[in-house]
């Protein structure tokens, strides 16, 4: 298809007439039903786009819903969405080939039928500069009772339909022109008697203005050749106990993300997941460390912040004064332990001493927007004149007021609010840059930041930064890592396929095994993340804090194939075994894991500490053995309920109920407990 693309109806009842011709003389052709088949599934199209079959082949059953019409894709143009016109499928080329009036253009899918799925992936969209984006979709079903909105899998009792997106460039969910999705996914979403799935990619190859980061009109420049074009999906159908054998298969076929945990695919590997230690330790005090880690019963050792900086991620040599030798002796030592290492950070944040920043500013440092500035200015001048309020005006989201000018960062106080627009209180080459003068028309780029006090990449920088850390892990043998403050990523104005993107290109640059955590969830990240690990442990004790939010997240959590968690929680210098224990049968009645923040002179200071980890061993290895009924766990639930684990052996365990409920610290260990329930695992 050429770039000087034109076409009228009369051309195009011209290339009809001309394709009907051809299905005359080569019979390879079909206008009329458009069937594609594997393995327990199969989908067919109508000649104008529309699906009209999605069939379970063991069953035999349609589970399309007829509530509402399913378009198999469509073309986003000027804001609006179009429907083809008619679609032709050549078989023996494997091309479907969808026709617009309007906008005046077509859009060619190679279809791939595999042993257990079918792929969809665009080969040509012309002409690129009328196409703003294209959607899959939605393809509503019947299917209701499990909704899995981040893996883009429905589900009944019986039989599962997933669409999986193929690549970061095709995103999960409803089309917006901002690539970005406010929920944890919306690949699959419920819809009135059944569900829908639906996944769409942007042209990226052109200007564009977006939100991100609570700021508008974000202007983002054009990715070279990154338009519609190679957005793919798959579909399939399977059993409904099949689903993460039949995901894995595909997941290899088509060469997507395979993280594993000895060697077994980390979405089996943790289908019930184990908890995790973070501490605050020095280089001196690993050994330390890893006897707690142990003693409690964890799978890894997590330090919650060993960087000076992050950006190039320099070691505090405070911390660890060996540098990288240190930290990989470190490494090394937890691994002959049997644990796993691990490092916190926040994702692509940029600390303002970075060399990032400091004391030349990198020119891919993300902005919310620019102005020029009206006249030369010197290296003393406090109020500046810009040609524009706009972004600098921002209140939300504007915690450091920063500009940036060639390699001078500036903080300014406010902005006036009509002409002349005044930059007022200017304190010239803040974060280490230089004072210096600059011309009229020169532009002045208001930085991004966060209430954390950092800036951000734009996407080319975030992608160096991503393998820079990434290299980091492979100096150093670290195996864990928790993705938090993730959507960071969101400013570079790029949304969910920055995300995505931070994320493999990590990943790809990993030469080891890891284990991955965050806050937030995505269909394509979905593929390279462990758990979802979020509930943080700062705002009040163990029944306090977030506790709300971390019950109803197990609900998300199981509908799309992540293993349980419950967040983080801290021991403290007060924790008693009583509020431990409060926590502990949450974490057994939900099967769901934990990271225990167990900081250096708190464990020090309590004197129960030791007594605390052996609890939490115990309770943990009674729950990932599976030692705990059905009945038991519904009551562990309950968060009026108290209950203690008593070790007999090295498979046997009482559970006792307390007779009076409710935990508080003040109440000491005084209470009253029902006949023992004897739980007994030989599967250890």
């Amino acid at each position: 298809m050429k770039n000087n693309w034109k076409y009228t109806r009369r051309s195009h009842f011209v290339k009809v007439l001309a394709l009907i011709s051809l299905v005359l003389i080569t019979g390879c052709i079909s206008r009329d039903k458009i069937s594609f088949e594997a393995q327990g599934v199969k989908i067919s199209l109508d000649d104008s786009g529309r699906i009209i079959e999605l069939i379970n082949t063991r069953t035999g059953i349609n589970y399309l819903n007829v509530d509402t019409l399913s378009y198999f894709l469509s073309v986003i143009s000027e804001g609006a969405r179009h429907n083809p016109a008619s679609v032709i499928y050549n078989r023996k080329k494997g091309v479907l080939s969808l026709d617009f009036e309007n906008p005046d253009a077509q859009v060619d899918v190679q279809v791939t039928n595999k042993e257990t799925h079918i792929t969809f992936h665009v080969t040509m969209a012309e002409p690129a500069g009328k196409i703003d984006g294209v959607a899959w979709g939605p393809v509503y079903t019947s299917i209701s009772k499990t909704v899995g909105e981040a893996v883009g899998v429905v589900r009944d009792d019986n039989v599962a339909i997933g669409m999986l997106i193929l690549n970061p460039k095709t995103l999960g969910g409803f089309f917006n022109k901002n690539g970005l999705s406010e929920e944890r996914g919306s690949l699959a979403w419920p819809f009135r008697t059944g569900s829908s799935m639906q996944a769409y990619s942007l042209n990226r190859d052109r200007e564009r203005q977006v939100y991100a980061m609570w700021h508008d009109d974000i202007p983002v420049k054009p990715l070279k050749g990154e338009t519609v074009t190679g957005s793919s999906i798959a579909l399939f159908s399977c059993d409904e106990p099949d689903v993460l054998d039949n995901i894995e298969q595909i997941v290899i076929a088509e060469g997507l993300p395979y993280p594993t945990c000895k060697g077994v695919w980390t979405k089996k590997a943790f289908l019930r997941s184990p908890s995790y230690l973070i501490s605050d330790f020095r280089e001196s005090e690993i050994d330390e460390v890893i006897g707690y880690t142990v003693r409690g019963g964890f799978f890894s050792v997590y330090h919650e912040g060993p960087f000076k900086t992050w950006g190039h991620y320099e070691l505090d040599t405070a911390i660890f004064p060996g540098g990288i030798e240190g930290i990989r002796r470190c490494v090394e030592k937890a691994s002959e332990a049997g644990l796993n290492f691990g490092v916190h950070t926040l994702t692509n944040f940029i600390n303002t001493n970075d060399p990032y920043v400091s004391p030349v500013p990198d020119r891919r440092l993300a902005h919310t927007g620019y102005g020029l500035l009206k006249q030369d200015i010197s290296a003393g001048e406090t109020e500046i004149e810009v040609s524009t309020e706009k972004y600098f005006s921002q209140k939300r989201e504007n915690n450091l007021h920063a500009v940036m000018i060639g390699n001078e960062i500036i903080i300014y106080d406010d902005v006036s609010d009509a002409e002349p627009y005044i930059l007022s209180g200017c304190r010239r080459g803040a974060f280490g840059t230089e004072a210096s003068s600059h011309s009229g028309n020169d532009t002045v780029r208001k930085l991004i930041d966060h209430g954390y006090k950092v800036f951000f990449p734009d996407i080319e920088l975030q992608r160096e930064i991503a393998v820079r850390l990434g290299e980091f892990f492979n100096k150093t043998g670290i195996n864990h890592l928790d993705f938090d403050g993730y959507e960071g990523c969101q400013a570079s104005g790029e949304g969910d396929f920055a995300q995505s993107l931070f994320a493999e290109d990590f990943y790809r640059t990993l030469d080891h095994e890891f284990v991955n955590g965050t806050s937030r969830s995505l269909p394509y990240y979905w593929y390279i993340n462990t758990v979802c690990n979020w509930g943080e442990p700062w705002y009040g004790g163990f029944t306090e804090s977030m506790q709300e939010y971390r019950i109803s997240n197990q609900a998300f959590l199981s509908r799309n194939y992540y293993p349980n968690m419950l967040g983080w929680y801290m021991l403290t210098a007060t924790t008693t075994m009583e509020e431990m224990e409060w926590m502990l049968a949450r974490s057994a009645g939900y099967d769901a894991g934990f990271a225990m923040v167990v900081r250096m002179n708190a464990a020090r200071s309590n004197p129960i500490t030791g007594q605390l980890l052996d609890a939490i061993r115990e309770w943990e290895k009674a729950r990932l053995a599976g030692a705990f009924t059905a009945d038991q766990r519904e009551r562990l639930k309950d968060p009026k309920r108290m209950f203690h684990l008593e070790k007999i052996n090295e498979n046997e365990w009482n559970l006792y109920e307390a007779a009076t409920n409710t935990p508080s610290a003040e109440q000491g260990q005084g209470r009253a407990f029902r006949k023992p329930e004897r739980i007994t695992s030989e599967d250890l």
